[in-house]
């Protein structure tokens, strides 16, 4: 936390980085007279971006115990990933029925824009990356036109755990979510809903393992957790 920071907008920048970034673990204590001291700031800037930090889901304020990073269980994260892994794939395999050239198109924009800020190197915008993300996937379940699944979707869908998601990837596993986009679009266009969904749930596990690995490091990839 070097260097001396001089407005909330900018504790706010700081501490969320640090979350996304894990340099602040889930379950971390974040003391705001110590937060204050380290970032050279009074402690009303610090509980301001603490309080916009729990209305975004990445801080938990509790009145007996403070601010903490918030956190997710395993099973949390596996009931998740279980939900979407039901649901998405066969939102995306629907979509790829319902598709014509223009949403085929713009798709196809999105999925090449997400792969230019995304790319790993100097280059790499992931904030700019989040929200080409979410407008790729809000726009399959869109084309799905199937309400009951959306709904039930959008109760899986955490921002924070997204945000922290990308922020965790590393090259290989950018890379390979970048190119499930791009293959999602060329299965819709040869039409082949089947091929479509199999991608996305390339792309969930993809994702899932991701996830698992950064924040339980002890959690086997298949679900069991080793060392407890």
């Amino acid at each position: 936390m070097a260097g001396v920071v001089t407005s909330a907008g900018r504790v706010l920048e700081v501490l969320r980085r640090l979350i996304l970034n894990n340099a602040l673990l889930p379950g971390a204590r974040l003391a705001e007279t110590e937060l204050a001291d380290q970032l050279g700031v009074s402690r009303t800037p610090v509980r301001e971006a603490l309080r916009q930090l729990a209305a975004e889901g990445l801080v938990e304020l509790s009145p007996n115990r403070g601010a903490r990073v918030a956190g997710w269980s395993p099973a949390e994260l596996e009931s998740v990933f279980e939900l979407r892994s039901t649901l998405e794939p066969r939102l995306t395999g629907m979509a790829a029925e319902r598709a014509d050239e223009g949403d085929l198109a713009e798709l196809e924009k999105l999925a090449n824009e997400m792969s230019a800020v995304g790319s790993p190197g100097p280059e790499q915008d992931l904030e700019a990356l989040i929200p080409l993300n979410a407008a790729f996937h809000e726009r399959l379940v869109q084309l799905a036109d199937a309400p009951a699944f959306a709904a039930a979707l959008a109760g899986a869908i955490r921002t924070p755990l997204v945000m922290r998601n990308f922020h965790a990837y590393d090259d290989a596993s950018m890379r390979r979510s970048l190119a499930h986009h791009i293959e999602i679009v060329a299965a819709m266009r040869a039409g082949d809903p089947q091929w479509a969904s199999a991608v996305m749930i390339a792309h969930l596990r993809n994702a899932r393992a991701v996830m698992l690995r950064t924040t339980f490091p002890t959690a086997d990839p298949g679900g069991v957790t080793r060392g407890r």
